[in-house]
C-alpha cells in the first residue's frame, strides 16, 4: 500500500507571546539582557494528526483563529512545528499568500522569474511558460510597469498564474478563490479542478461549506488549534453547521 502523500503527526505550535510594549531593538534587547523580557505562551496547534491519500482532496475547516492558516504554514515548511512532524511525497504547491516575495520595484516580467526562482525554477523553464503565466493573468498591458503600482487583485492574478504553472503532486488552497473579479474567480476554481483530475493532492481551506462539500471527501475541523473531528465531509461539516 502506497504511502500519503501528507503525514501530519502530533503536531503542536507554540508562539511566545510578549507581555510588554517594547519600542525597538535597543529596548528589547536591554530588556532580554536583564531578564525582564516576559513571554506568554500560545499554542497555536496542540497534537494534530491525519493523512492525505493520493488524489485525495482534503478539507481544513475550522472558525477564526481555529489554526488553519498555522497548519497549512507548517505543512508549507514556513513554520517548523514546536514537537510532533510532517512527512510529504512529492511536489508541492502553497498558494497561501500570493504574490508573497514579489519586488515591488520589478515589474511584472521581472517578478515572473524571481517568483519562479522562490519555487524552485530556473529561468528557462519560466521562460517557457512565461506567455502561459501573462495569458492567464491577463496581465499583457502591465507586462512592464512595477508591480508597486498594481491592485491587489493584480497582484494576487499574477501569484496565482505563476503558482499553478506546473503540475504540482501536493497543492495546499487557502482561501485564495477570491481573487479578481467573478470571471476570475471562475478560472481559478476551474484550473484548480484541472490539477485534480490530473492526479493533484489538496489541501484546502475553506470557511464557504458548499465549497468543501463539492471538492472535498474527508475533512478536517479545529477549533482552537485542537481537532474537533475528522473523517466523512458531509458529518464534519454538520458539526461545523452547528457551531
Amino acid at each position: 500500500m502506497a504511502a500519503p502523500m501528507i503525514t501530519v503527526q502530533n503536531v503542536s505550535m507554540r508562539f511566545n507571546l510578549t507581555k510588554d510594549k517594547i519600542m525597538g531593538l535597543k529596548e528589547y534587547v536591554i530588556k532580554a539582557l536583564t531578564q525582564k523580557l516576559f513571554f506568554e505562551e500560545f499554542w497555536a496547534l496542540r497534537d494534530v494528526s491525519f493523512t492525505v491519500d493520493k488524489g485525495e482532496v482534503f478539507g481544513v475547516m475550522g472558525f477564526n483563529g481555529a489554526g488553519k492558516s498555522t497548519l497549512l504554514k507548517v505543512i508549507s515548511g514556513v513554520f517548523r512545528p514546536t514537537s510532533g512532524s510532517v512527512a510529504l511525497q512529492g511536489e508541492l504547491t502553497p498558494l497561501l499568500e500570493l504574490g508573497a516575495g514579489f519586488d515591488p520595484e520589478f515589474s511584472a516580467r521581472e517578478n515572473v522569474f524571481l517568483n519562479g526562482a522562490m519555487y524552485g525554477h530556473s529561468p528557462k523553464y519560466m521562460e517557457s511558460k512565461y506567455n502561459e503565466i501573462m495569458d492567464f493573468a491577463e496581465l499583457w498591458e502591465f507586462e512592464h510597469v512595477a508591480v508597486k503600482n498594481f491592485s491587489s487583485g493584480m497582484v494576487g492574478r499574477l501569484g496565482f498564474a505563476i503558482a499553478t504553472s506546473v503540475q504540482p503532486d501536493i497543492l495546499i488552497v487557502d482561501e485564495i478563490l477570491g481573487v479578481g473579479d467573478y470571471k476570475f474567480q471562475a478560472k481559478c476554481e476551474e484550473r484548480i479542478h484541472g490539477m485534480i483530475s490530473g492526479g493533484a493532492t489538496v489541501l484546502l481551506v475553506s470557511h464557504n461549506i458548499k465549497t468543501i462539500q463539492d471538492m472535498c471527501s474527508r475533512a478536517i475541523l479545529l477549533k482552537k488549534g485542537e481537532v474537533v473531528c475528522i473523517g466523512d465531509v458531509d458529518e464534519v461539516c454538520r458539526v461545523y453547521g452547528n457551531g
